[in-house]
């Protein structure tokens, strides 16, 4: 009962949560189009805080090092039924990215050579 060699099976790769967030954010971003939580969940059906936990992680230079912006929804545009402030949010792509070759500080491995 082994396994036969030399077969191959096609493997489905998912993309992940903040593949899938990514790629939304930026397609809504190309148009101008602000989103809310709710507007994501909604869409992706993905939950509203783990949407906002992906939505920082791609701030983060080894996620991509997105620029994520947040306003507050205008009034005119909030359902009647939501009586709290309403976040939006728009993600674009950081036009110039450094990368810092160096690491500063007490917790750094690396020492330089003289």
């Amino acid at each position: 009962m082994g396994r036969k060699r030399g077969t191959r099976t096609a493997r489905r790769i998912l993309p992940t949560q903040r593949d899938v967030l990514r790629d939304v954010m930026l397609t809504a971003g190309k148009y101008g189009a602000w989103m809310t939580l709710r507007e994501l969940a909604r869409l992706t059906r993905f939950g509203e805080t783990s949407i906002s936990a992906q939505l920082r992680h791609l701030r983060k230079a080894k996620c991509g090092g997105f620029m994520l912006e947040k306003r507050v929804r205008k009034p005119e545009v909030v359902s009647s039924e939501e009586h709290f402030v309403v976040w939006e949010y728009r993600l674009t792509p950081r036009l110039a990215q450094r990368r810092i070759a160096t690491r500063r500080g007490a917790g750094s491995r690396r020492r330089r050579r003289r």
